[in-house]
């Protein structure tokens, strides 16, 4: 559900990435080797962005611990998960920020067939198995997962979260309240969506306004009260502008979208990454992340910036 913005740059990096035969479906015959040998430990890692400010957040956060742990780093923005994953496959690029659900239905789907049953679940443990089934065959490593998450997610005014008495999408469903919302166009087919909020919380959907995920204009719509609720994400950084509020997903409709570092395990899959990419982990939280995006996209603020102002002040750096 996330439109990552597409800058020149990437376009240019995805190019020269095609060129190189990044569209590879997976390690060549005389390179299978890899895929079960050692973990590797390449003392020059580059660090893949998909080029939204969330990725590239994160990139930067990747790369900076990185460096402080003595490798030296590059960064490389592809926006395009069709490019970079091969691109990860094949080690032209060597660590990427991905989410976890996501990105075992697009291995899957990649791996079976774009018909193939989604793997992806609200359950991290089941959710995870599949993705690291899924990556090893391509010698990719998924590391640990954090604390941050960036589901879709559903917001209100907060006046009519007061009114109501509204703190969860439960509340809602119970409260019996004709709901118009804001989404995109396939909000209506979705699981997680529409006939998820149905099904699950009993909600009565009247209707959906296509005006797509997260956009002003779908918050401008909820603010002025031409509908009630928008579709989002958990990491929003612009919700407070427009005088809304997040209600929290109390029966896990939606699917695990922890974030999750995945690495190329010839050239990063060692003990030292994981190491280092854990402190992280252990520290970023959904809310972290969504101030940050806060800063980047708000206060205009250098994602390089933004990143090593939060390690330093969480000692995340020496």
């Amino acid at each position: 559900m996330r439109s990552p913005r597409t800058p020149a740059r990437a376009v240019l990096t995805a190019l020269a990435l095609l060129a190189l035969g990044a569209c590879a479906t997976g390690p060549a015959l005389e390179d299978r080797g890899r895929v079960t040998a050692a973990p590797g430990d390449s003392r020059s890692l580059t660090i893949g962005s998909a080029g939204f400010t969330e990725s590239d957040l994160l990139a930067q956060l990747y790369a900076r611990l990185l460096d402080d742990a003595g490798y030296r780093t590059s960064l490389l923005t592809v926006a395009n998960r069709e490019l970079y994953e091969p691109a990860l496959e094949t080690g032209r690029i060597d660590v990427v920020p991905e989410y976890a659900a996501t990105f075992a239905d697009w291995l899957n789907a990649r791996t079976h067939g774009a018909a193939a049953a989604p793997v992806g679940s609200p359950d991290l443990g089941a959710t995870m198995k599949a993705l690291r089934a899924l990556a090893a065959p391509r010698g990719l490593t998924v590391l640990a997962p954090g604390r941050a998450v960036d589901q879709n997610a559903f917001a209100v005014t907060a006046g009519y979260a007061r009114r109501h008495r509204l703190r969860t999408l439960g509340d809602l469903g119970a409260a019996g309240l004709p709901v118009r919302l804001a989404a995109g166009d396939e909000c209506v087919r979705r699981p997680y969506c529409a006939p998820g909020l149905r099904k699950v919380y009993g909600i009565d959907i009247t209707g959906i306004d296509p005006k797509g995920v997260g956009t002003t204009q779908a918050k401008r719509a909820v603010q002025q009260g031409r509908d009630q609720m928008v579709l989002t994400t958990t990491t929003d950084a612009t919700l407070d502008s427009f005088g809304l509020v997040l209600l929290a997903d109390d029966k896990r409709l939606q699917n695990a979208d922890y974030v999750v570092p995945v690495v190329n395990r010839a050239r990063a899959g060692g003990a030292r990454v994981a190491k280092a990419l854990g402190r992280l982990g252990a520290v970023l939280t959904t809310a972290d992340l969504a101030a940050m995006n806060r800063q980047v996209d708000g206060a205009r603020r250098l994602p390089a910036e933004v990143a090593r102002a939060y390690l330093k002040d969480k000692r995340l750096l020496k």
